[in-house]
């Protein structure tokens, strides 16, 4: 079977805000025919961070999502506002939402997130050196922030208290592929 690609004859904004938009995209799927298909674009980057300390822990936010009705752990993240770097962002939302100013900061991973509909593309960086500064000035975010050892984020993983995909990304990300490709030479 040879490679083809999706051949794309127009779109058509249905809804768009500052945080989302909806396109209708006129498309032919090869082997299947011409259709129209959902794109959910985000018109801001959007980042996560995995934040930790010299001791081995884990800078976690706990919060609720009205949209599926969770409660879970989640890592800071957040969106860049126009102009600004993905990665002065996710600085700027860690200590937002959890009282702690990074120290350093380094991207780890790219990804989309879910590529069959939409644009949502996430970067995810590593934060150390943090400082804390006070409490967090964002409180509808969160109502802990807690440093958690790693054993503890393993067993949230597989337990499934990190319901937030963004979040489990970043945080299994770090626990295989960073970190082995910080140790093998």
């Amino acid at each position: 079977m040879a490679d083809s690609e999706w051949q794309v004859y127009g779109q058509r904004q249905v809804y768009g805000s500052p945080w989302v938009e909806l396109w209708l995209a006129d498309v032919e799927v090869p082997g299947v025919g011409r259709l129209d298909h959902h794109v959910v674009r985000m018109p801001r980057a959007s980042t996560t961070a995995v934040v930790t300390d010299d001791q081995g822990r884990f800078l976690l936010i706990y919060r609720h999502r009205f949209i599926t009705g969770r409660w879970g752990w989640e890592v800071p993240a957040g969106w860049a506002d126009p102009g600004e770097a993905p990665a002065a962002a996710i600085a700027r939302e860690v200590e937002e939402e959890t009282g702690w100013r990074p120290g350093q900061v380094e991207l780890m991973t790219e990804y989309d997130a879910m590529a069959g509909i939409s644009d949502a593309h996430f970067r995810s960086y590593h934060v150390t050196g943090c400082t804390r500064i006070g409490e967090p000035t964002d409180i509808s975010e969160a109502t802990r922030v807690e440093w958690v050892s790693e054993a503890a984020v393993i067993k949230l993983l597989v337990g499934g208290e990190v319901p937030d995909g963004p979040s489990h990304a970043a945080l299994s990300y770090y626990l295989g592929p960073h970190r082995l490709s910080h140790t093998v030479h």
